[in-house]
């Protein structure tokens, strides 16, 4: 049509290069696949964007063969213009950031990813924040794994035409990162930010994968042949999470979803930034989504693409220093997140204490929970994971906890009832946790009643060992006792759901005595070790990490047998100085010193 008809007018994505043999601007049509046509310069000078990467237009095409210079391409723009945004004036934006509140600022930006953040209290509002990260800082690794319809992969397929999410399934590193046959960059290079929908689906044909990827997420780089590449792009895995977390969390670790080559890598999460916990965000409703003014995506995906230019890695040493626990990597992390999140709400760079602890809090217990699941896979090498910031003024130190790990802790502050004591050791399942047993004393004829341990011979022997024992020996601990005229009646509670332990013959004991002398024991107490029938003292196997799980189940005193100071060497300095540790020499020393008589 356009031969015959002489002009025609079509919209198609327009990309500009400069033909420097020539001296002239040529245009490429992505979807007609005409190339080399002339433009006027000052379409490139005016609308810069067509200058990098091109922007979709409506031009009108002119079609003139010159039969004297056949080799002149017969189209001719006689006019152009825009349909997205031609460029940007980024002082216009940070202006006009002025005149909103904080609050108001952060509304404006969920409308214009489609949020209506009438919805939503403030944690959802920064966790919908926390999403665009990606789009803003460079090289920031996130993880968001949750239940389905929460709009986990919305923000990268939808918003930015600069981010590109991979569905899971086969990749290889040609396609991600370098392809040596035609060198040419993968999507690390061509994108700001590369999301992988469904880890569990993430499949390397080629064995060295991993290994790249867990290079590239680390420094930025990664080498291919004989030459070394850098990209700047943003790495974001999101996926299922298909059982509560709470189940998750007792069973394995919060990275359970991803396939198996990664899912006991303790180095390749640990170079995870951010762990969003999309568990915290409702399932997305129709009144979810808004009918307010926010900038169209355009605007808003140039305004996010020009901040990665910027770094804020550095706004929190004015008025905080980071704690000891923090090793490199996590403090990496922390500024990376909180240099995304101030660039997000405070692009202008004005901000105050109060919004920088805001989001440094924000930024620490993301990273922390990354570590904590660390601490699961890979055990002693991440115990310190009590991530906390110290005031530059006041020298107060706070620490900050992981919400779904309970600050609530499973070894209570306070005196409890008599008969009542805590016990870490191993469980069915291999791994350690905390039990809890109950002790009632009522008047009877002798008899020793157990329930919560089911059908376990085991621990119910462990028990009954424990019974024995005192039948034999309660007069090497009180006269007071009676094991004739009394019943007592134990209940266990397994707090960790690791399945029944069978170490229990101390801590039955203790718990016993306590009930029959109604005293309670000392306050933040866990009982480690265990005794045979002859009273013989067993020893703590893996002393420092059963340590690190009272530290996490919050005892602050831990009574536990003389023969484990010989171990004392394999605990980190800094783990064992977090308790008042209480040694035992024999079962009646143990009781002694568990009830706090001297």
């Amino acid at each position: 049509g356009l031969r015959e008809q002489g002009s025609y007018t079509v919209i198609d994505k327009i990309a500009v290069k400069l033909n420097y043999h020539l001296d002239i601007y040529e245009a490429e049509f992505s979807n007609l696949g005409i190339k080399n046509v002339p433009i006027a310069p000052k379409y490139a000078s005016d609308f810069e964007r067509l200058l990098g990467g091109g922007i979709w237009c409506i031009v009108q095409l002119e079609y003139y063969y010159d039969e004297a210079d056949k080799s002149r391409i017969p189209f001719i723009i006689s006019k152009l213009t825009p349909i997205q945004m031609p460029n940007l004036d980024m002082n216009e934006v940070l202006e006009g950031r002025d005149k909103f509140t904080k609050e108001e600022w952060i509304d404006v930006l969920l409308r214009s990813i489609g949020m209506e953040p009438a919805k939503f209290d403030h944690r959802v509002k920064m966790l919908l924040l926390a999403r665009m990260i990606p789009l803003v800082e460079n090289n920031f690794n996130l993880c968001e794994l949750g239940p389905r319809g929460t709009g986990k992969s919305h923000v990268y397929k939808e918003i930015s035409p600069n981010s590109i999410l991979v569905s899971g399934g086969q990749t290889t590193v040609a396609n991600l990162f370098y392809n040596m046959a035609n060198r040419t960059v993968g999507l690390v290079g061509m994108w700001d930010c590369v999301a992988f929908d469904e880890v569990a689906g993430i499949n390397f044909k080629d064995k060295d994968g991993i290994q790249i990827m867990k290079d590239y997420m680390a420094s930025g780089s990664f080498s291919r042949g004989k030459e070394e590449k850098n990209a700047s792009a943003s790495m974001v895995f999101v996926g299922n999470i298909n059982q509560s977390v709470d189940v998750l969390l007792k069973t394995s670790h919060l990275f359970d979803p991803f396939p198996d080559a990664m899912a006991y890598d303790s180095a390749f999460f640990d170079r995870m930034h951010c762990y969003l916990p999309g568990w915290e965000i409702p399932k997305y409703r129709p009144d979810f989504f808004t009918n307010e003014y926010g900038f169209i995506t355009d605007y808003l995906s140039e305004f996010l693409r020009e901040l990665r230019k910027t770094s804020y890695a550095d706004s929190i040493d004015k008025y905080y220093k980071l704690g000891n626990d923090l090793n490199q990597r996590d403090v990496i992390a922390v500024r990376k997140m909180v240099s995304g999140l101030i660039k997000l709400i405070y692009p202008n760079g004005k901000f105050d204490k109060e919004g920088v602890e805001e989001i440094l809090r924000f930024s620490l217990e993301s990273r922390r929970r990354v570590k904590e699941q660390l601490k699961k896979i890979g055990g002693m090498e991440f115990y310190d994971v009590n991530f906390s910031y110290i005031d530059n003024e006041s020298f107060a130190e706070e620490y900050v906890p992981v919400p779904e790990q309970g600050g609530g802790k499973l070894i209570p502050e306070g005196l409890h009832k008599p008969g009542q004591v805590y016990t870490v050791s191993r469980g069915k399942s291999g791994m350690f946790g905390v039990f809890k047993l109950e002790t009632e004393m009522v008047t009877g004829s002798g008899k020793f009643e157990k329930t919560g341990i089911g059908s376990d011979r085991e621990a119910r022997e462990s028990l009954d060992t424990a019974y024995r024992y005192l039948k034999a020996n309660s007069k090497g601990v009180s006269n007071a006792i009676s094991t004739s005229t009394k019943d007592y009646l134990m209940h266990l509670q397994d707090l960790n759901g690791i399945g029944i332990t069978n170490q229990l013959s101390l801590t039955a004991l203790i718990a016993l005595c306590s009930a029959a002398l109604n005293k309670p024991v000392i306050s933040s107490l866990a009982v480690l070790g265990n005794i045979s029938i002859s009273g013989t003292i067993i020893k703590v196997d893996e002393l420092a990490n059963v340590l690190q799980v009272c530290l996490d189940s919050g005892a602050k005193k831990v009574l536990l047998p003389i023969t484990s100071a010989a171990d004392m060497a394999s605990v980190p300095p800094e783990l064992m100085g977090k308790f008042n540790l209480i040694f035992y020499q024999s079962p009646e020393d143990a009781v002694f010193k568990a009830l706090g008589v001297e």
